[in-house]
């Protein structure tokens, strides 16, 4: 209750500044008038990034999580998540994804989806070189529903998630380390947590690699992913079907 009535108390600030804007049209230059709308959108993405922080932080304490390692973790901490959307705004930079995935502060790659999202990440030399999200499902739906609606699919299962902004700093052909331990972290989140299918997008050219993993299947053919030019694939995958291949290559 004490965070719904904080930011209910920032969004009454905000209309407040808005009105009083409004009401001195006639006396303020316009680039004035600029410079307040420009802190007033400033003021509602910081109060929108506090309110995922927190409710980000709130829900990652809430799942069932036994793997300890130093270098794999949920995010329970604000600098942690920070760490993460930062990752997240430097990789999309650099392989122009940011049309798709656009940062909603600049250097922050953070949305809406945060708040019900199992945030992992993973660590080399105490810094955070890696993170994907494992989305539970809610009124918010999930992000790929903007390509293709999993209205169906959630006829056919109880509770569905998806898996997504999976992104490591150096990425590597094959099975790099990163790459192993989210899928890992995602597999043990998935067999610990009330969830009973995932879904994601890939490239469709390595769909090769994700068949190797048991349990998956495709749902949708894309000839791009939103704004994003190449062919992708949405798939859905049970992780308690997992080949003896994953087993061997991520779980041991």
């Amino acid at each position: 209750m004490t965070q719904i009535n904080k930011y209910s108390s920032q969004e009454l600030l905000k209309e407040l500044i808005k009105k009083d804007i409004c009401k001195q049209n006639e006396f303020l230059p316009s680039s004035f008038k600029q410079e307040q709308l420009r802190a007033i959108e400033f003021f509602t993405k910081r109060a929108f990034l506090e309110q995922m922080i927190e409710s980000c932080i709130e829900f990652n304490k809430k799942l069932n999580w036994d793997y300890d390692k130093q270098n794999i973790g949920l995010t329970t901490t604000a600098e942690s998540l920070i760490e993460v959307f930062k990752l997240r705004s430097e990789v999309y930079g650099n392989i122009n994804y940011q049309d798709e995935f656009p940062d909603t502060i600049e250097g922050l790659n953070f949305d809406k989806y945060e708040q019900n999202s199992a945030v992992i990440y993973c660590k080399s030399n105490n810094k955070i070189t890696g993170t994907t999200r494992l989305i539970f499902d809610s009124i918010n739906k999930l992000p790929s529903e903007e390509k293709y609606s999993f209205d169906e699919i959630r006829k056919e299962y109880k509770t569905i998630g998806e898996l997504s902004r999976l992104i490591v700093k150096n990425e590597s052909k094959g099975l790099g380390l990163e790459f192993k331990n989210l899928m890992k972290a995602i597999y043990i989140l998935f067999m610990n947590n009330d969830i009973d299918i995932t879904l994601l997008g890939i490239k469709k050219e390595h769909y090769k690699l994700y068949t190797k993993f048991g349990g998956s299947k495709i749902i949708k053919e894309l000839d791009n992913y939103g704004k994003i030019d190449l062919n992708a694939l949405i798939l859905s995958w049970n992780p308690a079907e997992v080949s003896n291949f994953f087993k061997r290559s991520f779980l041991k």
